[in-house]
């Protein structure tokens, strides 16, 4: 009998986790499959949980949506996950852990990693890819096209899993595509783990997830498993992703499959050598953050207009709304100066929204307000911060026109399914900033 379930809760959502194990805490974000009471029953997966509760204390934990965690409505973002990780971990009373990334789970192990260095020992990525369909400068994976067709015949089968197909079976891997009593304990866990709905929503988030943009940014030991013969992440698809994490290290298993299968023994010996060796980094003052930049658009006209006086007025009811709509939107205000506001957020959807809020309550308020939305690394230097994140999201504000929010294409690729939508506002050269940047607009 496993551990009892237990129930963390993230803002109005239940996500169901389970502790097992002691020692230095690992944080599992499962792939696709979860699911806390069905998962150990399945040997092949007891083995991934129980192998590192012996030297590691595992919460694993269910993705909203998936699993006995609750099903929201709508597409779950990658923001709304990382938070769901905070909660988990401070239900499970974990300052600090090595964060694990398995398969789909990657993506949200990275942003927090790059969100909260102080809260991540490590970070540990299997079988994943920064993002999951293929583009010009990514060549592995589906097309958007190919990805959205095999969604819609899966909908068509009713998402039953071809066990015969040449794909699952490179899929699962040798040993596990045989085994009977395997696939039959593994199509009662998937039928469980997510209904038809939350496979569409995920399914399509991940056709829009990239989150290339904040590797970078990611300042904490980096361990990348790979199995040369993993379908999802083959040899050329790892070392570009390791190569994009600063000092990541590289650890290539051998065998056929993207589930762990037979490499299970090199897995965990991996995964144990790492957690209880790996030279902990000390936490630092750089970070990643989402950066608004927001000013007024033609004040000193106004001013003229309505005097010196009435303008100061104006002005403090501008920022008594826009401090009130910060701390809806959990931003924290870093300066103003004249009519401009400067604040960070630990999630871009957040930010955006938080920008039109602004942006709506000058409205209001007779005034045409715009603003700029990056997400990139910055330095804490005392209450001020530094980088070129800020000022790329300054340049991005000062090219937005009255009554817009402009942001960067990184925000626009981290925030998949929260609903936003954009417009493409093309190619902007920023000055003092090299390199030309994709813009888009808030619709």
């Amino acid at each position: 009998m496993g551990p009892p379930v237990l129930y963390a809760k993230s803002g109005d959502i239940h996500i169901a986790y389970s502790v097992r194990g002691s020692g230095p805490d690992l944080v599992w974000c499962p792939g696709s499959l979860s699911h806390q009471e069905l998962l150990p029953q399945v040997p092949e997966f007891a083995g991934l949980l129980d192998g590192p509760a012996r030297f590691a204390r595992v919460i694993f934990f269910d993705k909203r949506g998936t699993g006995m965690s609750d099903r929201p409505a709508g597409i779950p973002t990658l923001e709304e996950r990382i938070d769901d990780i905070r909660a988990v971990m401070d239900a499970a009373e974990s300052e600090r852990a090595h964060i694990f990334g398995l398969s789909e789970g990657g993506s949200m192990a990275c942003l927090f990693a790059a969100t909260y260095p102080e809260r991540t020992r490590s970070l540990i990525l299997y079988g994943t890819r920064p993002r999951w369909t293929r583009a010009p400068d990514y060549p592995w994976g589906p097309t958007a096209e190919e990805a959205e067709a095999d969604l819609q015949m899966a909908i068509a089968n009713g998402f039953k899993l071809d066990f015969a197909s040449e794909a699952m079976r490179t899929w699962l891997g040798p040993g596990l595509r045989d085994d009977q009593e395997f696939l039959k304990s593994f199509a009662h866990m998937w039928r469980m783990s997510a209904t038809p709905a939350a496979r569409i929503a995920l399914s399509r988030m991940n056709q829009l997830i990239d989150v290339r943009g904040i590797l970078a940014s990611i300042r904490v030991p980096t361990l990348v498993i790979a199995k040369t013969g993993d379908p999802l992440q083959p040899p050329g698809c790892a070392k570009d992703l390791a190569s994009r994490i600063p000092d990541a290290r590289l650890v290539e298993l051998s065998g056929e499959g993207h589930l762990v299968g037979r490499s299970g023994p090199d897995f965990i010996k991996t995964l144990r050598e790492w957690v209880t060796d790996v030279m902990e980094a000390a936490p630092g003052d750089r970070f990643l953050a989402t950066i608004l930049f927001v000013d007024l658009v033609r004040s000193t006209e106004r001013v003229a207009k309505v005097g010196d006086g009435a303008w100061r007025d104006l002005l403090a009811r501008y920022y008594a709304d826009a401090r009130r709509e910060l701390a809806i939107y959990a931003g924290v205000e870093v300066d103003t100066a004249g009519d401009g506001l400067f604040a960070h957020f630990d999630g871009p959807g957040r930010a955006v929204k938080c920008a039109r809020a602004i942006e709506r309550a000058a409205r209001e308020l007779g005034l045409e307000a715009r603003a700029g939305v990056h997400t990139g690394e910055v330095e804490r230097d005392k209450t001020a911060l530094r980088g070129i994140a800020v000022h790329t999201a300054a340049r991005i504000a000062s090219l937005a026109a009255a009554n817009e929010v402009l942001v960067s294409s990184t925000v626009r690729d981290l925030v998949a399914g929260s609903g936003l939508v954009f417009l493409d506002r093309g190619q902007h050269e920023l000055k003092g900033i090299e390199g030309a940047r994709q813009l888009l607009a808030v619709g």
